[in-house]
């Protein structure tokens, strides 16, 4: 858990020019993981179930989902969670833990099976409202108020498969945090986003191959990675020429001779539940604004080509 004090939420992109990222607070898997279980907790004092928000990170490597698009996995972004099970099983004091509150690692190792905890998109869940809310505050500017007053709107429902499902009990609070989470879904399939986890990890995929870093480094921290890349000329200056892209640019055919790539996304989004006076229903069918920016943002197929833009001053 220590280790992602020193992994990034924002798999890498931060490191680069792009000033979305310049002059934000730091936002590590670790406080993440905190908020994470936090919420679960509130909503449900189970120790089972708010230890497996606490844990579900812990297998998170390097710049995170860079190593799903090094996987071959970025569309479904599940391969690095493999190890969890035997990090939490080879891990004694843990286990001690475990055993006094007559848990086992069984309990706690997968989150897809407790729905306040992880769902399938457009699903909310204790995951998803705590990057949303998160980046709504470091990255969007949402003041600390606004983000409580949503949270505080916030109940458990009962969902269309009867399953129970963090939800609003206020539309115009659905309405203020589905305009975040609106937002953030662009950012993350921007093509900027793509663009710059496709680089990171083609270049992580060269240092492997050159033997500059090994694959268990990829479970180390960030800046210990980066010092491995520093101390080889060859990758320090892929590394340095990545930490000067600014944006990108796109079209149908890209420049000769320019590293350029054409790949989909991962397409996340939160179609939140909120109360009505006669259950509850989804916020889709509720605000027909909402609804069409969503369709919109579907409709995205990434068919372009992708490549970078330098910060020639950086």
């Amino acid at each position: 858990m220590q280790r992602l004090r020193q992994v990034g939420m924002h798999c890498g992109c931060e490191y680069t020019a792009c000033p979305l990222y310049k002059g934000k607070p730091a936002y590590s898997r670790y406080l993440h993981s905190l908020g994470a279980a936090a919420i679960v907790w509130h909503f449900t004092k189970d120790e089972a179930q708010s230890l497996s928000a606490l844990f579900h990170d812990i297998a998170t490597p390097v710049f995170a989902h860079v190593v799903d698009f090094l996987n071959g996995d970025h569309l479904a972004q599940e391969s690095t969670e493999a190890p969890t099970h035997d990090i939490l099983t080879n891990d004694a004091k843990l286990q001690a833990g475990l055993r006094a509150l007559g848990l086992q690692t069984q309990d706690v190792d997968d989150y897809h099976r407790y729905p306040i905890a992880d769902n399938d998109s457009p699903r909310l869940s204790s995951d998803r409202l705590e990057y949303t809310l998160g980046n709504a505050y470091r990255v969007f500017g949402a003041s600390l108020d606004e983000i409580s007053a949503v949270y505080e709107d916030l109940t458990v429902l009962e969902a269309e498969d009867g399953q129970p499902e963090l939800s609003f009990r206020d539309l115009t609070a659905a309405q203020v945090f589905s305009k975040w989470s609106l937002q953030q879904s662009h950012w993350f399939v921007s093509d900027d986003d793509r663009f710059f986890m496709q680089a990171l990890s083609d270049l992580l995929r060269l240092a492997l191959q050159e033997g500059v870093i090994a694959r268990d480094d990829l479970w180390r921290t960030e800046p210990e990675v980066i010092a491995k890349l520093e101390a080889d000329p060859r990758m320090k200056a892929y590394w340095r020429s990545y930490r000067r892209i600014a944006g990108t640019c796109s079209g149908q055919t890209p420049p000769e001779d320019t590293y350029a790539v054409r790949i989909r996304a991962k397409k996340r989004c939160i179609d939140p539940l909120v109360r009505t006076g006669s259950g509850a229903k989804r916020l889709t069918e509720l605000d027909e604004s909402f609804a069409a920016q969503l369709r919109t943002f579907l409709q995205d197929e990434f068919d372009r080509y992708v490549w970078a833009r330098f910060d020639l001053q950086s």
